[in-house]
């Protein structure tokens, strides 16, 4: 698959929300975006996958204007209050929210099935998980969906932690064949030693060898 975005910005009632953004990513492929602080990093996310319908601007999905197939294929993982799990709640109850959301079964039997074979305490809040293993929690799950060919990571940096770690999960997912698109701050960009595309600008198309590159290091 291709998600090619072309000048995309939204715009709110009290003024811009998204500058005109261009990006491009296919199947396979790892793109890390940055933006500063507030220049809409969910609202590109929603954009990309066909959540949020931008002002002006387009995104074709295998050069189709398709918002439907969008959503279908395109998972957003841990949007500041779109997707994100509720703190409170349980690793357990996570995982159910995650299975039925995917279209599969999520009895207390097939949830306890999943949770044996990973890492993680059923019972414990999912606002005391690690930085990393919540994102890995929630690529897991949002990989659960038959459909899902695409992953927008909705900046895991700021939960903290060592960004390698989220960031080699989403170049394993590009591995297996899947588009990412992995959204963050510029000081992440930096730390990663990653040249990004930027929010907010024409961005050439990247090559992901510099992010796999900085994977193995």
């Amino acid at each position: 698959m291709e998600i090619v975005a072309t000048g995309v910005e939204v715009n709110g009632a009290h003024g811009p929300l998204l500058a005109p953004t261009s990006l491009r990513v296919r199947s396979g492929q790892a793109l890390l975006v940055t933006g500063d602080p507030n220049a809409g990093h969910t609202a590109l996310a929603l954009v990309l996958s066909g959540r949020l319908r931008p002002g002006k601007g387009t995104v074709r999905l295998d050069g189709a204007l398709d918002a439907g197939a969008l959503r279908q294929q395109v998972a957003v993982v841990d949007a500041p209050e779109i997707t994100e799990p509720d703190g409170s709640i349980s690793v357990r109850d996570v995982v159910a929210e995650g299975l039925t959301l995917a279209g599969r079964w999520s009895t207390r039997r097939k949830v306890k099935a999943w949770l044996s074979t990973r890492e993680y305490n059923a019972d414990e809040r999912c606002e005391n998980l690690a930085p990393l293993d919540r994102t890995k929690l929630l690529i897991e799950l949002a990989c659960e969906a038959r459909t899902t060919k695409a992953l927008v990571l909705d900046c895991p940096d700021r939960h903290g932690g060592d960004p390698t770690g989220w960031y080699s999960l989403a170049v394993e997912q590009a591995e297996r064949g899947l588009a990412v698109i992995a959204l963050c701050s510029p000081h992440t960009a930096e730390k990663l030693g990653v040249t990004p595309a930027r929010i907010g600008a024409d961005n050439p198309e990247l090559s992901t060898s510099d992010f796999t590159k900085a994977c193995d290091d």
